[in-house]
């Protein structure tokens, strides 16, 4: 959700930072009632579960009625919230409520859908950022966001399959519909075109004038393009780590785990404040 603040170089602006954490703060709120709601639509199937029994809901340690009057207050709070802050913000969360509810009852059990559904939320949440501060955010990095989240979810239900074998519908119910093959011919498509977004946005030049509704100008430069082989090695890491299956632990721990990965993205980092703020 932080993005739009970075990019459009208001990150030292301390009223714009303040709507941003807000922002930021009630999505989160968000996204914790979401969480609550899907484990009360799977409390019987958790129960049944080997480790997700030992979750507070199916457990019993957190009850089922305070779980729900729990995701009820808090989705009243962050709407309300989001609301008094922008109403585009506050579309924005409504829809994002929405969207999750539909993934939790049908969406993540239809295979390619569930993992698109998952990107969509970023995408949102970084619509959201944008509307926090009314600022322009290039439709390039919008994209962007998009297919690299959902770059992360392929990579995950790859690494998925691979761990479990034929047991793959035991560990995810949804797995049984993907095909390993078809992963990869999405990997790498995806890849591709996130890659190619990224690029666009980096040689992207703004037309004259600012946006119609908007005061902020997007942040551009000349020297941008130096950070797309970044951009590429990151791509071309996670898709290596979540290949290997000697490991248990998922592709999301071992990325933020490995050297490699962390390296690069934190070379990218400063790259991009660099250019951004120097």
């Amino acid at each position: 959700m932080l993005a739009p603040l970075v990019f459009s170089a208001n990150l030292t602006d301390p009223w714009l930072l303040l709507r941003a954490f807000l922002a930021a703060g009630l999505f989160c709120l968000l996204s914790g009632a979401v969480y609550l709601i899907n484990d009360i639509f799977d409390v019987e199937k958790d129960r049944a579960h080997p480790t997700k029994r030992n979750r507070p809901i199916a457990s019993g340690a957190l009850p089922l009625r305070t779980a729900r009057i729990t995701a009820l207050a808090m989705v009243v709070v962050a709407l309300a919230g989001a609301f008094a802050l922008d109403l585009g913000l506050g579309a924005v969360a409504a829809f994002y409520l929405g969207q999750n509810l539909l993934y939790s009852w049908k969406v993540k059990h239809l295979a390619f859908l569930d993992v698109t559904s998952i990107a969509l939320g970023f995408l949102l949440r970084t619509l959201a950022g944008a509307f926090a501060i009314d600022v322009y955010f290039s439709p390039w990095l919008f994209g962007c966001t998009f297919l690299l989240a959902l770059y992360l979810g392929l990579g995950k239900r790859k690494h998925e399959m691979l761990e479990a074998g034929l047991g793959k519908g035991k560990q995810r119910q949804v797995l049984e519909n993907y095909r390993l093959e078809s992963l990869n011919y999405a990997l790498l498509i995806c890849a591709g075109l996130t890659i190619a977004a990224y690029t666009a946005y980096s040689m992207s030049v703004s037309l004259p004038g600012q946006p119609w509704h908007l005061e902020r100008a997007p942040f551009e430069s000349p020297w941008l393009p130096v950070t797309i082989p970044f951009a590429i090695l990151g791509i071309v890491r996670f898709y290596f780590l979540v290949s290997r299956v000697d490991e248990a632990e998922s592709p999301t721990d071992r990325m933020i785990r490995d050297p490699i990965f962390l390296t690069n993205i934190g070379l990218w980092g400063i790259a991009i404040l660099v250019l951004i703020y120097v």
